[in-house]
């Protein structure tokens, strides 16, 4: 079992900067893959980011590429996503999750979830 809690979400103006993190607890995580997924009222749940937790390789949105970077630091078992440039069509809930599959974008790819966080940005 994986457990994960968000945090750092809030109210940023357009062109500003947000940086959520995520505390994982639970299993070994060296082989499993974080991700960060988000959902605006009335939309599905998207991709934003991922990255394995044992170190190197990310991927991203189309979407956020160049404005998101998402890191982990395993000695405190988080991983976060820093946000700049920020748009109000970032606006969402955002979500940390967990998958054993690497490179999968699919919500349902993801077997542990947080609690999201909301990110509001406004113009």
């Amino acid at each position: 079992q994986v457990q994960l809690v968000e945090s750092g979400g809030g109210l940023v103006q357009a062109g500003g900067s947000l940086s959520l993190s995520c505390a994982a607890s639970g299993r070994t995580f060296s082989n499993v893959v974080m991700g960060w997924f988000r959902q605006a009222p009335g939309k599905l749940r998207e991709f934003v980011a991922g990255s394995i937790w044992g170190g190197g390789s990310t991927y991203y949105a189309d979407s956020v590429k160049g404005r998101f970077t998402i890191s982990r630091d395993t000695a405190k078992n988080t991983v976060y996503l820093q946000m700049n440039s920020l748009k109000p069509e970032d606006t969402a809930v955002y979500y940390c999750a967990a998958s054993i599959l690497y490179g999968r974008t699919n919500v349902n790819d993801y077997s542990y979830w947080g609690q999201g966080t909301q990110v509001t940005v406004s113009s």
